[in-house]
């Protein structure tokens, strides 16, 4: 073994080295899910109670301490149940691995590059776009990807019924009973459910002027690779959110072209999509 230095009587190798970046890079990932929500006052009234524990066992109070031992006796149970919706958006997160992910590692070899074609009609969605904006009535429509949303679908009826403007106009309609929602479009280019619930970004950094149906969109995309259109109800714009990212205000042109790129390529990295909403 290859000794880097020497702490006193520890001896660090590159393999501690190794070890110590990766916890951090972890710690650091588990942070950055963390931030913003209520879990973060959570987290921090853990580390000061543990602050308190080792207090507590310095100055030898025996009844306190016996008290805080049993509380973090079960700390790994209260964890899970305290941070229960942040290790499951984690998991999902590490589950879409940009490394590993269907549409990006696999994607690179050389017997998966040839081009990838979309069988959603692209045409139908952009003018019940621009049908739904132009009488301001609001939609939301998720394109799925990798998986067919199934968990989603569940929480809304199914249609498995075949996407047309038409079809589209009319669940969304204010008078429908299906409008309030999203509608799930699966990879194959069938509407497979609507009045779906999805999840809501708890994202601080959202403008407030973004209503439940933005927030909705961004908070799918935060945990899978699916693509949300949405219409504003309020404006009228028509928005396009990806991994967390929103593109608003475009143009009818500019949806088409976007949906057609996105719904045909590789998944791309957060970062890459925050580069090309601010170009």
């Amino acid at each position: 073994m290859i000794f880097l230095f020497k702490i006193g009587f520890i001896n660090i190798t590159w393999i501690d080295v190794l070890d110590i970046l990766l916890v951090s890079y972890l710690i650091y990932q588990f942070y950055k899910l963390l931030k913003g929500s209520i879990a973060v006052r959570i987290l921090i009234g853990l580390v000061l109670l543990a602050l308190v524990y080792l207090a507590v066992n310095l100055f030898q109070l025996k009844l306190l301490s016996t008290i805080l031992g049993q509380f973090f006796g079960v700390g790994v149970i209260a964890m899970l149940i305290l941070f229960q919706q942040e290790i499951r958006k984690f998991l999902l997160l590490v589950g879409r691995s940009q490394v590993f992910g269907d549409d990006n590692f696999w994607a690179s070899m050389p017997w998966r590059r040839s081009g990838k074609t979309t069988k959603i009609d692209i045409n139908s969605i952009v003018e019940a776009a621009r049908a739904l904006s132009s009488s301001n009535t609001g939609a939301l429509i998720v394109f799925a990807r990798s998986s067919e949303m199934k968990f989603y679908a569940e929480s809304g009826d199914r249609l498995d019924a075949v996407l047309s403007k038409r079809l589209l106009m009319s669940i969304f309609n204010k008078y429908s009973p299906l409008h309030d929602g999203a509608v799930i479009i699966s990879p194959m280019g069938r509407i497979t459910a609507a009045r779906c619930i999805l999840p809501v970004s708890e994202n601080d950094q959202i403008p407030a002027s973004m209503g439940l149906r933005h927030r909705s969109a961004i908070g799918l995309t935060e945990v899978t690779d699916a693509i949300v259109m949405v219409v504003s109800e309020e404006t009228g714009q028509v928005s396009i959110v990806r991994n967390g990212v929103i593109n608003q205000g475009l143009s009818y042109q500019e949806l088409r072209t976007k949906l057609t790129k996105y719904l045909s390529e590789r998944n791309t990295s957060i970062r890459e999509v925050e580069m090309e909403a601010a170009g």
